[in-house]
């Protein structure tokens, strides 16, 4: 049943941009200047507050299902796929997505989006944002319009400090000048989210739905998953242009879906159409290490957090498809499914602290049932951020040595390219 929502909430999406005029706070190795213009937006608004609606929303039945255990590690490396450099001499690259006409578009934290352009990447960025790469902050996920050949849109999402010296987080439409073929500040989305130096979130997808989809972390305050007037700690859907669907499942507000800790990767199954999405858990504290999920997402649905983690259960309350456990962290990032290949129809997604990409096997009768879930490539290029399928079948991934947490290796940081057989 969709609800009425508070009115201040829907003073989030703004219809211009705005602006952060503080400098970039160092992170990982130092970023040489950019060669492009820094891009520039008018002083911030202020938002009204928000209050919790006042009914509750509709019990949600968690999965029957007790969440699988994970096997043992595996670390055979595939014979079926060829790993190859793509592109290298990036700075802590966040995001990657491919133009219809075969550039690829990669956001870096420190606020440049490349372009990787006829078997090279492009020394002049595509544009220079202000943000506030501050922790897990700064530049973060980008992606393209599903009609990018006609209005050449991007969408991205950052971090900036605001004038009174607050992290922030703001979901922004950018466009391709085609007379320059640079990028320029169309729009903003959403904006005035709270932000801090960890739990972000940040990934941006469009759905097979035709909507645009941002994950967003608790920003370091847990009790705000649970709060419906916060976008955070929360999976937000959004129409192209800003506005809210009119079957988003709370009427008048972008959250698809609440009770997230820090979710940071989206996918759909082919064939079905079905969201998951992975998510990081509580490491360390009395909690143990780890309890990193896989959640399968519904629109409406409570994840639990803070409530509930790992395979805690809740009325009302859904527990994980899969978790990593108290011994194990995965930290995981980017998602995708595999279509065609060695690996058809698994879920890909990447492992930060775990150093592996995890290949798991999802029913695609059973939405909660796991089949099961294979560790690939155990340390050999380090953290890894991000996974796409490109427009060629292959797989594209994103490491972040660079970015203050890990150990930078020849080339780094890189984007590697999976050729499935």
């Amino acid at each position: 049943m969709r609800r009425k929502f508070t009115t201040g909430f829907i003073g989030l999406v703004l219809l211009s941009a705005v602006s952060c005029s503080q400098p970039v706070e160092p992170i990982g190795v130092p970023l040489p200047a950019p060669s492009s213009p820094t891009a520039t937006t008018p002083p911030a608004t202020t938002l009204p507050a928000t209050t919790l609606p006042a009914t509750t929303p509709p019990a949600i039945t968690p999965p029957t299902t007790t969440p699988p255990a994970t096997t043992p590690p595996t670390t055979t490396v595939p014979k079926e796929v060829v790993v190859e450099t793509f592109a290298s001499g990036l700075e802590i690259p966040w995001g990657i997505a491919f133009a219809p006409d075969g550039r690829a578009f990669i956001t870096e934290r420190r606020g440049r989006i490349r372009v990787f352009q006829d078997g090279q990447l492009q020394a002049e960025p595509w544009i220079t944002l202000e943000v506030a790469a501050v922790g897990e902050g700064g530049l973060l996920g980008l992606a393209l319009d599903p009609a990018f050949t006609e209005n050449r849109y991007v969408y991205v999402a950052y971090t900036y400090r605001s004038p009174g010296g607050d992290l922030k987080n703001r979901l922004v439409r950018l466009r391709e000048d085609t007379a320059t073929g640079k990028g320029v500040i169309d729009k903003v989305l959403l904006d005035n989210v709270d932000a801090d130096s960890i739990h972000d979130g940040g990934r941006v997808k469009f759905g097979p739905d035709g909507k645009l989809y941002w994950t967003m972390g608790d920003a370091g305050k847990p009790q705000s998953a649970q709060e419906l007037s916060s976008p955070n700690g929360k999976i937000l859907r959004l129409n192209p242009d800003g506005s809210i669907p009119d079957d988003n499942p709370f009427a008048g507000s972008p959250v698809y879906s609440y009770g997230h800790r820090n979710p940071q990767g989206l996918a759909w199954q082919p064939g079905t159409g079905r969201l998951y999405a992975t998510e990081h858990g509580p490491s360390g504290g009395s909690s143990g290490a780890g309890q990193d999920e896989v959640n399968y997402i519904e629109p409406g649905n409570n994840y639990g957090w803070p409530v509930i983690r790992g395979t805690g259960t809740r009325d009302g309350m859904v527990s994980p498809l899969i978790q990593s456990g108290t011994t194990e962290t995965w930290a995981p990032s980017g998602a995708a499914f595999v279509d065609g290949g060695a690996w058809d129809g698994s879920m890909l997604f990447t492992g930060l602290r775990g150093e592996n990409l995890y290949r798991l096997v999802i029913s695609k009768i059973d939405p909660h049932k796991v089949t099961s879930i294979e560790r690939l490539y155990r340390g050999q290029f380090g953290r890894l951020r991000d996974v796409i399928q490109g427009p060629d079948g292959n797989l594209y991934i994103l490491t972040n040595n660079r970015d203050g947490r890990g150990s930078p290796q020849p080339g780094d940081d890189r984007i590697l390219r999976l050729v499935l057989k």
